[in-house]
């Protein structure tokens, strides 16, 4: 292994600490939390009737029969990432309800082949870092699109991507409903159908995947590379002090 440190120095032997030694694993995590999980929805469009929009509150009702708080956040006057600073209350909205979350559910129109740039942008005015914290990594992901046409996966699959460049957990499953306009009724609730049973099921494995990852999320995104790069940015800070 390159470098000068010993592999024991920095390497946790993670077999032990899960199964032989758990104490040094997984019983020295946190007490397991009690709350209801706390799971923020965001949705790509803003148009009075938007299918995007109406699944994201379908996708709401039911994490919160399953026990979930649910908090959505309404893009309407977010402006264009780096358009305004990062004081402005709609970015700070957003931030703020990333932080809070334990869980995202992301559901975007597809529109020329691709999510929305509604979608984008509320993604990319969340930062990877903000100071000592990080809004999004080790949070679930559940990914969602609406058609106009038929059946397509272009933006669930570019919004896996996202989620993974956020370093979100996101969910196996996923829900993409084709020619939404004939899939809810005039009060906006979603019709009985197969897609509706998949946004069923994709919220269902979301509440579980964020029951049994959120206690130990910070254990399960605690990196190699990260520790090494801290060790040695504090060895310089004391060298220089030293001097």
């Amino acid at each position: 292994m390159p470098g000068s440190s010993s592999p024991a120095d920095v390497l946790p032997n993670i077999a032990n600490d899960l199964f032989k030694q758990p104490v040094a694993g997984l019983q020295a995590l946190p007490p397991r939390a009690t709350h209801p999980p706390r799971i923020l929805v965001l949705y790509g469009s803003v148009r009075e009737r938007s299918y995007s929009r109406l699944a994201s509150e379908e996708a709401a009702r039911l994490l919160q029969a399953m026990g979930a708080e649910t908090r959505t956040f309404n893009p309407s006057g977010l402006p264009l990432p780096d358009d305004a600073p990062e004081s402005h209350p709609k970015v700070q909205e957003l931030r703020q309800l990333a932080e809070w979350s334990e869980g995202m559910v992301w559901c975007s129109p597809e529109r020329h082949g691709a999510m929305t740039g509604i979608m984008k942008s509320q993604i990319d005015w969340i930062p990877l870092t903000s100071g000592a914290v990080r809004p999004t990594q080790g949070k679930t992901l559940a990914v969602m699109q609406v058609s106009g046409g038929s059946q397509s996966f272009n933006a669930v699959n570019q919004m896996r991507v996202l989620g993974r460049w956020m370093r979100m957990l996101t969910i196996p499953n996923q829900s993409s409903i084709a020619k939404a306009f004939l899939e809810f009724d005039e009060a906006g609730r979603m019709k009985p159908s197969a897609y509706y049973d998949r946004v069923v099921d994709v919220m269902e494995e979301l509440v579980k995947f964020t029951l049994l990852t959120r206690d130990a999320s910070s254990w399960l995104t605690d990196r190699y590379s990260e520790r090494v790069e801290s060790a040695e940015a504090l060895s310089k800070r004391v060298n220089q002090k030293s001097i």
